[in-house]
């Protein structure tokens, strides 16, 4: 079960990383500094398409990767 458990860990940790690869950045450069907390804000930039998909899948592999690091942590025997 924790081996398993370690692989499944693995697996998440690299479909994270994959994910978070592909997302496109939401503003680039010091102007984009400037301004992109104004666009987060009023919400004038809006995910769309595969951006949101990308977003959700974050969001879902993040809370998988915590659950299983917890997880696996608690699990592990003390020698």
């Amino acid at each position: 079960m924790l081996t398993a458990a370690k692989i499944l860990l693995i697996l998440v940790s690299l479909a994270l990383i994959v994910v978070v690869v592909l997302q496109s950045g939401r503003s680039a450069g010091l102007s984009g500094a400037i301004t992109g907390g104004a666009e987060q804000l009023f919400g004038k930039q809006k995910a769309r398409g595969i951006d949101a998909l990308l977003s959700k899948l974050t969001i879902i592999l993040a809370v998988l990767f915590f659950i299983l690091t917890i997880s696996v942590a608690y699990f592990i025997p003390m020698n």
